[in-house]
């Protein structure tokens, strides 16, 4: 079985193809960027809002454009994005079996412009995707009303059917990595199929055209002072993404370990270790019948014991609920259903957590 498992990750000797591990590797990569950059950008606009701010609120379009700078460069100069390069990958046309170009030569123009609207265009929209449908699923938890209106009934068909969409594109991924996997197809991911270019390894002849490339455009000087303003356009915007480049390449791995530190999963363990000690409860002013007791896990809402939706406080007691049931409760006891404090609906705090 565990020699069924080599043959079917690793290519053969012979082999161009990259492995699933290779393909799948330097997809993670730009992917794990984003949001270690973005944690940065978020904490310089708190440190300075006036100053930083604006990079917080326009972050996924300064993001694309650094990107599609980025992306431009490397298949220009090496006929692979970003983190293809870094695993010493290539782009190379579905339909050349034959003697394939060097990476210096670049991709033919159809196949370069499908790959960088692809390598740009698609994370931009899914990414704004995603936050839409948050925004409207907050919106929509918010809402006390039933929807009414015929947009608020759309977006609400949009939203349960969402999740079905998504489950078919990932579920796509899926199933090309699988024929990749069991060589019943050449790309493992549909993108490379859309763009019509399949990954290869690079070869010896490659890395040494790069190199070439590299000390010529350095070495090379022009006369003219039409081609020497060209020339210092085209200097200055490929410094820019080559600083770019090297500083990605020097810091990938920083920058994983920033978004694996705030990774969800690890702030749980981060605030247990940090965190001041939670302040006692207020005492209780009722004893009646008519009191809720708390119940153990903190993330529930005392009155529904379901997990917090909307999270909202009393400002007058400091204890969390549902906003639903909150709003609810308040509208028709006005006190606080824990305490007895006496609670109007003005009282009711709305809390926001990091990640909202």
């Amino acid at each position: 079985m565990a020699e069924l498992g080599a043959h079917l990750t690793a290519a053969s000797a012979g082999d161009d193809r990259p492995s699933i591990f290779e393909a799948v590797a330097q997809d993670s990569l730009m992917a794990a960027v984003k949001p270690a950059l973005q944690h940065l950008v978020k904490v310089l606009a708190e440190s300075n809002p006036g100053r930083y701010g604006f990079l917080w609120r326009w972050f996924d379009e300064i993001y694309v454009l650094l990107d599609l700078l980025l992306q431009q460069h490397y298949l220009a100069r090496c006929s692979a994005s970003f983190s293809e390069n870094f695993y010493s990958l290539k782009r190379i046309p579905t339909g050349d079996c034959g003697q394939q170009l060097l990476a210096t030569a670049g991709l033919p123009k159809r196949q370069h412009w499908k790959s960088l609207l692809l390598l740009v265009l698609v994370p931009y929209l899914k990414g704004k995707l995603e936050k839409l449908v948050s925004s409207l699923r907050e919106e929509d938890e918010y809402s006390i009303h039933p929807p009414s209106s015929s947009w608020k009934r759309f977006y609400k068909a949009f939203l349960a059917a969402y999740p079905f969409v998504n489950m078919t594109w990932e579920g796509w991924f899926l199933i090309q990595q699988l024929c990749y996997i069991l060589g019943k197809a050449q790309h493992h991911s549909p993108l490379l199929r859309l763009a019509g270019v399949r990954l290869v390894r690079l070869t010896a002849e490659d890395i040494q055209a790069l190199e070439k490339k590299l000390a010529g455009a350095t070495s090379s000087q022009t006369h003219s002072i039409k081609t020497q303003v060209q020339s210092a356009v085209r200097k200055a915007l490929g410094g820019i993404a080559f600083s770019l480049s090297t500083g990605l390449s020097v810091s990938v791995f920083f920058l994983q370990f920033l978004d694996w530190w705030y990774s969800s999963e690890n702030q749980e363990t981060i605030k247990s270790l940090t965190a001041l000690p939670t302040p006692p409860p207020p005492v209780h002013l009722d004893h009646g019948a008519g009191s809720v007791l708390l119940p153990k896990l903190k993330t529930l809402c005392p009155l529904c014991r379901k997990i917090r939706v909307n999270a909202t406080a009393l400002s007058t007691s400091g204890f969390v609920f549902c906003y639903r049931c909150a709003y609810n409760y308040v509208k028709t006891h006005q006190r606080c259903p824990i305490t007895g404090y006496a609670t109007e609906l003005q009282h009711l705090v709305k809390l926001y957590s990091p990640e909202s």
